[in-house]
């Protein structure tokens, strides 16, 4: 059975309506930069289909020459904007600058990250559908430290209030302040789930005050 990092991982655990801080240690990720509006922006679209092909050729070439086989982990989001109300309040997504990321295990090189890229580009080609996202990716380590994490079931348009919430109580009555970006793990297949069932982590990092 392919190993599954959400099911040991203190960082992939969450409850709706509880509000936790933890320590999320150093992960390595797959990474792309973009902006604009997730659901009309054509670079959020080529960012989604650059990472997965990736993410699962490190899988199968993890399992074939190490006999590693793990699960290909869900896609993640760093979101900023220039004001912190476009995630609460406005919800101006035309505004909004994000990083794309899939989590991949320590084990993934970055000789192994370049050989996928050749790999996954290689088969593109004879399939006649490149995508130029694809040179964009990068493997990079992110180490966002202390934390507030919860879980919102729904749609990601519901999740405001909760991040209002998150920003303007939870975080200062804990004696926090935020430091890193809004990072969002989202454990459902929004393909296949309705959007009143979506699973969502929302993670702050924050640091104490004082």
């Amino acid at each position: 059975m392919a190993i599954d990092p959400k099911k040991t991982l203190d960082a992939y655990a969450a409850k709706r309506g509880e509000f936790r801080i933890l320590e999320v240690p150093p992960m390595q990720y797959l990474m792309i930069d973009g902006a604009g509006d997730p659901n009309t922006a054509s670079a959020y679209a080529d960012a989604v289909a650059a990472l997965f092909p990736l993410a699962y050729t490190l899988k199968f070439e993890g399992k074939r020459t190490l006999g590693v086989d793990t699960v290909v982990m869900p896609l993640e989001g760093l979101w900023d904007a220039p004001d912190r109300e476009s995630f609460t309040s406005r919800r101006d997504k035309s505004a909004w600058v994000w990083t794309l990321m899939i989590m991949v295990p320590e084990h993934v090189t970055p000789a192994m990250f370049a050989d996928a890229v050749e790999a996954v580009e290689q088969k593109a080609a004879k399939k006649k559908q490149q995508n130029a996202a694809l040179r964009s990716v990068r493997l990079e380590t992110l180490d966002e430290g202390l934390c507030v994490q919860t879980l919102h079931v729904g749609s990601y348009d519901d999740e405001a209030p909760v991040l209002a919430y998150l920003h303007e109580r939870f975080i200062p009555d804990s004696g926090l302040r935020m430091t890193g970006l809004h990072h969002e793990i989202y454990l459902s297949d929004v393909r296949r789930v309705e959007p009143a069932k979506l699973r969502t982590i929302l993670r702050q990092p924050v640091e104490r005050l004082g």
